[in-house]
């Protein structure tokens, strides 16, 4: 019997170094039908040449532009579920992957009413501690709780966990669920893109599993400048707002507005006193931009804060 067909899409901008580290890890996995596709979002360093120099089975495709994470993954997916994939893994470039990573996702991705899998995700540069399990999510802030992010593995996160949260740097998708309630939403650009992604998947009835014995390593916030950037923090207030504006209504409200508006003094006071003054720019900025936003794809930013596709 054959094995479903998974296809691995994976998006770059500009890590020509990091994506063939990860292709190399890829070139390992031990699942019998997979194929990767690499969209290259308008990269200037060679990256896509370099890809299909190395690896020529690898499917490339090239946008003319940076489309941000969301329409530049948008973009494979569409790519995958046009050539018959069963499922797909995104996965993000900078990262690394054990070998049998997708048959252990697979194995869990078979009832009905899986729709995103995901493996547990580790530091690259602290091989043992760990950087997602997923969450689970609070029923009045929306916020994301039990992430056991920065603990070491010492054995707590063993068990395969229901979450309502996982973290988009690398998600098992089921075809299923990708046609009932579409792609990504392009008006993040980047981050929150999953937390919505995955709220829409749990409101569907779809339950979102961590399988802990396929495991990754991440090289967090890579071609985001960094945990910390004014383009990091910029993207992260203005998608913030998006979130929240679009799934937070009537009396929640009177939850969600004082914990986020005590979240933004609190990181104002944080990047303040570190002296990190275009940050903060950065980051006010991005929180008045993401209460103009319309929910309609127009014009993607064209500024110093727009050439990224990582996220954190």
């Amino acid at each position: 019997m054959t094995s479903p067909l998974i296809y691995v899409v994976m998006l770059t901008w500009n890590q020509q170094e990091d994506t063939l580290a990860c292709l190399d890890s890829l070139s390992q996995v031990t699942y019998p039908n997979y194929r990767v596709v690499v969209v290259d979002n308008g990269s200037t360093d060679g990256t896509a040449l370099a890809v299909k120099t190395r690896y020529p089975e690898v499917e490339v495709v090239v946008n003319p532009r940076n489309l941000g994470f969301t329409g530049g993954t948008n973009v494979g997916l569409r790519y995958a579920l046009a050539q018959g994939a069963d499922f797909i893994f995104s996965l993000n470039n900078d990262t690394l992957v054990e070998a049998n990573i997708l048959d252990e996702l697979v194995a869990h991705a078979a009832l009905p009413d899986i729709g995103i899998v995901a493996p547990k995700i580790y530091y690259a540069d602290e091989p043992e501690r760990v950087w997602s399990v997923g969450a689970r999510r609070h029923p009045l802030t929306l916020e994301m709780i039990d992430k056991g992010r920065d603990q070491i593995d010492v054995g707590q996160w063993e068990q395969v966990l229901e979450r309502d949260y996982l973290v988009g740097c690398a998600h098992l998708l089921k075809r299923s669920l990708l046609e009932e309630i579409g792609l990504l939403d392009e008006v993040f650009f980047l981050y929150y893109d999953d937390m919505d992604f995955c709220l829409r998947a749990r409101l569907a009835g779809y339950r979102l599993l961590m399988v802990p014995q396929a495991r990754m390593w991440h090289k967090v916030a890579a071609s985001a400048g960094g945990v910390g950037s004014p383009r990091e923090r910029y993207y992260m207030a203005r998608s913030s707002v998006w979130f929240f504006r679009k799934h937070v209504r009537g009396l929640r409200w009177l939850v969600v507005l004082p914990y986020r508006s005590g979240s933004a003094v609190k990181t104002l006071f944080r990047l303040g006193i570190r002296g990190l003054g275009t940050t903060a720019r950065a980051y006010l900025r991005g929180l008045r931009d993401g209460l103009a936003l319309t929910g309609e794809i127009s014009e993607l930013p064209e500024d110093t804060f727009a050439h990224s596709v990582d996220r954190s």
